[in-house]
């Protein structure tokens, strides 16, 4: 799993880059995203913010790319415990 966080602050900069985050994944919080975890999808992401998004970026913005292995420990708790189980409903 890729997780990508971020702190930007243009409004618009920021909002361009939540959406572009969204293609590849989900929001885990307002400023982190949980996405696919795959070498073209984090070259994808990385070529997108050297190309476009590294420019609009002011002096204090930050974006951390982290790349999880299946050997890193996830510790999960409240609603993130269940986030990746199934539900089935049954009415």
């Amino acid at each position: 799993m890729l997780i990508v966080s971020y702190d930007i602050s243009s409004d618009k900069t920021r909002t361009q880059f939540s959406h572009f985050l969204s293609k590849f994944g989900y929001r885990l919080q307002y400023s982190v995203f949980k996405l696919k975890n795959s070498e073209r999808i984090l070259n994808n992401i990385i070529e997108e913010i050297n190309g476009v998004f590294k420019k609009k970026f002011m002096e204090t913005d930050s974006v951390y790319i982290f790349f999880m292995s299946k050997n890193c420990k996830l510790y999960s708790y409240g609603y993130a415990r269940n986030e990746d189980k199934e539900l089935i409903f049954i009415s």
